[in-house]
């Protein structure tokens, strides 16, 4: 009817908000950002940041040896690969912010505890979520919620720093966030397609 009507673009949201199947951040406002003091210079950001996405590694490695079907094994397995390449970039972020030229393993060495990306512990991720841990698609589905989660993080500390170039670079680590969803959403397209 409004196609008709002239309008270009009509979405149909068949069954409302309800029906809604893509990332959305859960939790109390306040998840966290106990991760966070507002006052974080943009290195102390990135490496924050890094140790999120150490923690959310060493997840996908621990889920990797409670699941029975290989092929979920190996999911898992891809799942902590790709975590590495995400820590390469903010390695990188962090070159071009301090001039420096740290390895990955220099600079994981200033991480004081692995946290799991979003601020939640992962039992808490597995019982909100309560993943068949041996379904592909249930795994990816938790891996976009982690991701969803992360950038909801980033954009609330973006939101909440006293320092203006700290919120710029918790915004550029949000976009990283973002295209990291896009992928898993892509891959899981692809997956339904195979079914």
């Amino acid at each position: 009817m409004l196609a008709g009507k002239g309008f270009r673009k009509v979405y149909n949201l068949t069954g409302g908000i309800k029906a809604w199947k893509k990332e959305v951040a859960v939790g109390p406002e306040e998840t966290g950002l106990h991760l966070f003091t507002r006052e974080e210079s943009p290195e102390e950001a990135v490496v924050i940041g890094f140790g999120l996405e150490m923690g959310l590694r060493d997840f996908y490695l621990s889920m990797q040896s409670k699941v029975s079907l290989e092929t979920t094994k190996v999911l898992f397995g891809k799942l902590a690969d790709i975590e590495i390449l995400h820590q390469q970039r903010l390695v990188d972020l962090y070159r071009e912010i301090t001039g420096t030229s740290l390895t990955m393993t220099e600079f994981a060495g200033k991480i004081a505890e692995p946290a799991l990306e979003g601020g939640l512990t992962t039992e808490e991720y597995l019982q909100l979520y309560a993943v068949d841990v041996d379904s592909e698609i249930e795994v990816l589905g938790l891996a976009m919620a982690i991701e969803a989660q992360a950038l909801d993080l980033y954009l609330r500390a973006a939101e909440r720093s006293d320092k203006q170039a700290t919120k710029q670079v918790l915004l550029q680590i949000a976009e990283e966030e973002r295209s990291h969803i896009a992928r898993l959403s892509s891959y899981i397209d692809h997956q339904q397609e195979l079914v």
